[in-house]
């Protein structure tokens, strides 16, 4: 027997505490977070060498200090906690898309889901040429009623023409997104959740920051047309794609969403 016997048991820890340190990772990357989890971390390791060290006053002051801290932990990250389980319950269904999606949707019923895409890739690109601000989300398979139900419901039917009249300026209902949910216009006026992240772009407004957040937490597609610069860009999975032509955005649009 050596000194330190590993089993496999061992090594599936491993594995799987450095899966959780990743996934952590990848949630707080670029926030306030990031940075309170390498505090605690490091809290935590300094536990363990006091105990190691068999300094008891020590080791009882910080396991009440990480006690408590677990609380706090909820407290602090509930949005990191949520967009946790949101990516979980995304990657679920696009796993179940991608076995039985394939299998069973039929064509006709492609071609009737990405109808109208033409109308909202008309409509960027004539907001776009005119600099009118735009911010537009499509559903997949995460739900936006918590989305919809901030906004003024419409429930209108996808055009270019209606699209461009409630983003023109001197529209009531320019403010804000429009949320397209099952092929239909649900809300207008919607309001997004900005990115919590600490580091983004200087040239990003409100809308590419909006953007960025919804798509932290849900699966949806977020296009935002810039009123500064008459860009069009796409926001999916927290990475936003800048500079898109009409003809990108299309491509973009049907390839992610024929997967849904």
């Amino acid at each position: 027997m050596g000194f330190i016997d590993i089993t496999l048991i061992d090594i599936i820890d491993i594995l799987v505490v450095a899966l959780i340190m990743f996934q952590i990772y990848r949630l707080t990357r670029g926030t306030n977070a990031l940075r309170i989890v390498v505090g605690i971390l490091i809290v935590y390791l300094l536990w363990i060498v006091v105990r190691v060290l068999k300094m008891e006053l020590l080791s009882m002051i910080l396991g009440q200090i990480i006690g408590v801290g677990v609380i706090a932990l909820i407290v602090v990250f509930q949005q990191e906690i949520r967009r946790f389980l949101l990516l979980l319950g995304t990657q679920y269904s696009h796993r179940k898309n991608t076995l039985f999606g394939r299998w069973f949707k039929s064509r006709q019923s492609i071609d009737r889901a990405l109808e109208w895409i033409d109308p909202i890739v008309n409509a960027c690109a004539d907001m776009a040429a005119s600099k009118t601000g735009a911010l537009i989300v499509i559903g997949r398979s995460i739900s936006l009623d918590p989305l919809i139900e901030r906004g003024e419901p419409i429930d209108a039917r996808v055009s270019s023409a209606l699209i461009k009249t409630i983003f023109f300026k001197n529209s009531p209902l320019h403010d804000g997104a429009i949320v397209i949910a099952n092929g239909r216009i649900a809300a207008a006026r919607c309001v997004l959740p900005s990115t919590e992240r600490e580091v983004v772009p200087s040239e990003f407004g409100m809308r590419h920051r909006a953007a960025l957040g919804a798509s932290e937490v849900t699966d949806a597609l977020v296009i935002a047309v810039s009123e500064e610069r008459g860009t069009i860009s796409v926001a999916r999975k927290g990475h936003i794609r800048q500079n898109l032509t009409p003809i990108q955005l299309h491509a973009h649009l049907s390839k992610v969403l024929s997967l849904s």
